[in-house]
Parts: C-alpha cells; sequence; structure tokens
C-alpha cells in the first residue's frame, strides 16, 4: 500500500522537466525509508531467539513471519534495483510483486557475499532453473554456477515437486547439470554434496557416479522427521482420498477442462489437451483443498483431545 500511495501521476510528460527529476527523488527518498523501515523491523525479529514466545513488532503485524537466518540490507538493495529498473522513474505503476522479489533476492544475496561463504544452497526446478514442464540441458547458464558452487565445498539441493519414484526419471530432467557434475574434475567428496528432493519433499535422491543416471535412491525411513515416522500407509492414503475428493468437486462446480492425476504420495490436476486454466480457478480450487485438509485436521486433534 505505501508503494501505491506514493507512486503518484504527473501532469507532465516531459522526461526531462526539472519537475519531474524532483519527484523521481523525492519518490526515491521514500521507497528507501520504506525498506529502511521494514529492514529495522527484521532485524528487531531476529534478535528473538528461535522459538520464543515473545513477540516482536514485526510479528505482531504479521503473525505468520517466520524466522529470518541473514540479515536483509533491503535499502541497500533497493538503491541497487532502482539503478537497474528505474523504479523511483516510474510515476503511473508502482513498484510491483517482481519488483519486490528481485529487491528481496537482492538483499539476501548482499547478505551472503558480505557474511562470508554458503554452506547450503536450494534451487526449484521448474520455472527456475529450466521452463516449466522442460529440462536442464547442458547449455544452460545456470550450470557453470552451480557447478563453481560445488567446487567451493557447496551443498547444493534442488527440490523440485516432480513426485517421481525412479531416480531415471530425475536424471531425463536434469541430465545437464549431472553430466557437467560427472565431468568435472572436482574432488568426488565434492559431487556428493548434490541431492535431488522431489514429490514436495518425499523422494530423496544422492549423487552416485557410478551409475547412468548419476543418482540413488536413499530411503525414506533413514532421513524424515521423527514426527513423520508415526505415520501410517492408512493415514496417508486416506488425507490423498479427501484431497481427490475435493479436487473432483472443484472440476464439476467450475466445469473445469482438467483430469486428476493420482501419485504414491500426491494428488493433483492437470489441464486437458489444449486448454488451460486460469489463475483464479487454480487459487479457488487450492482453497477449497486446504479448508478441507485443515478442518479435518482440527477434528483429528479435538478427537485426539
Amino acid at each position: 500500500m505505501p508503494f501505491v500511495l506514493l507512486s503518484q501521476p504527473t501532469a507532465s510528460l516531459s522526461i526531462i522537466s526539472e519537475s519531474t527529476k524532483q519527484t523521481t527523488q523525492e519518490a526515491h527518498r521514500r521507497y528507501a525509508q520504506i525498506m529502511s523501515d521494514v529492514e529495522s523491523l527484521i532485524d528487531d525479529h531476529r534478535m528473538l531467539p528461535v522459538g520464543s514466545n515473545a513477540q516482536s513488532k514485526l510479528k505482531m503485524l504479521v503473525p505468520s513471519v517466520g524466522v529470518f537466518f541473514t540479515k536483509l540490507p533491503l535499502q541497500a538493495a533497493f538503491e541497487w534495483q532502482d539503478q537497474r529498473r528505474g523504479i523511483s522513474c516510474r510515476r503511473f505503476v508502482a513498484p510491483s510483486f517482481n519488483d519486490i522479489r528481485l529487491i528481496l533476492n537482492t538483499a539476501q544475496v548482499m547478505s551472503l557475499v558480505s557474511n562470508g561463504g554458503v554452506d547450503l544452497m536450494t534451487f526449484d526446478g521448474d520455472v527456475t532453473l529450466y521452463d516449466d514442464g522442460q529440462s536442464l540441458t547442458s547449455d544452460n547458464k545456470a550450470i557453470p554456477r552451480i557447478l563453481d558452487l560445488l567446487a567451493r565445498g557447496t551443498r547444493i539441493g534442488i527440490v523440485t515437486a516432480a513426485g517421481y519414484t525412479v531416480a531415471q526419471r530425475y536424471y531425463e530432467r536434469l541430465h545437464g547439470l549431472l553430466d557437467a557434475i560427472a565431468a568435472h574434475d572436482m574432488p568426488e567428496e565434492y559431487k556428493r554434496n548434490i541431492i535431488v528432493m522431489g514429490g514436495e519433499s518425499n523422494f530423496l535422491f544422492e549423487w552416485d557416479g557410478s551409475v547412468p543416471e548419476r543418482l540413488r535412491y536413499h530411503r525414506r525411513r533413514d532421513w524424515i522427521l521423527e514426527e513423520m515416522h508415526a505415520w501410517t500407509e492408512e493415514n496417508i492414503e486416506h488425507l490423498l482420498d479427501l484431497a481427490q475428493e475435493a479436487l473432483q468437486t472443484c472440476i464439476t462446480n467450475m466445469n473445469l477442462k482438467a483430469d486428476l492425476l493420482r501419485k504414491e504420495r500426491a494428488v493433483g490436476i492437470i489441464p486437458r489437451a489444449g486448454h488451460r486454466l486460469s489463475r483464479e480457478q487454480l487459487e479457488e480450487t487450492v482453497l477449497v483443498c486446504q479448508r478441507i485438509l485443515v478442518r479435518l485436521d482440527i477434528l483429528v486433534s479435538l478427537e485426539e483431545y
């Protein structure tokens, strides 16, 4: 909201007028001040011990806010991105979601660079390392950078929603990177610092240069959280059944041109050939499922109580 209020249209369309320059300077000052204020809120929030019941000012404003593991120099990041994107120069278009995301990403990179090395970096697959539904091919510009991180001893995680249960399928999606790692002359222990976590954290694969697919499955019971050991297959199937029923209801009620897709640890919908689902339809579907599953969790908690 502050960004929208400060993005004040001007009657002058001259980009060289003195009044326009002054307006740009004032917008820059105010945007930078907002970033500085948010940065201060985060700094204050980070002072609280992890797990503390104390309330920071940021926690009171945003109850769902999580943990910030590093300092975020938001003002400096804004200054950098403003030079590149001309955010303060715009009169009719306020800072967008993409602007804010880039500022946050820049702040994170600045913090990591200024505070020493990076122990772990994780990457999403689709729409991050490669286009949606495509593969990480050998010409991808991210590969040399990931190789450089690995060669420095940084651990790399590829975290994807793709719920494959065999290594070959992940190799098909990531073969450009995996083959490049195999060909690199870095120590073998560094190569073992890459993992692939698939199916929304259900399937873990580790580096294995001795097999064609470069990956081997790591059995789930060795790495899951302690509380997850109590989950039974019956409970999981029941949860997926409810989610599937909710998805089917959405398909019927909104007349969606989509089909259900059920996997070992997931259920979802995919558009039929020649059709696309709108963002609003997807959001409605997600919220319906969320409502049903949250209600189930509440009912189970009450029964246990």
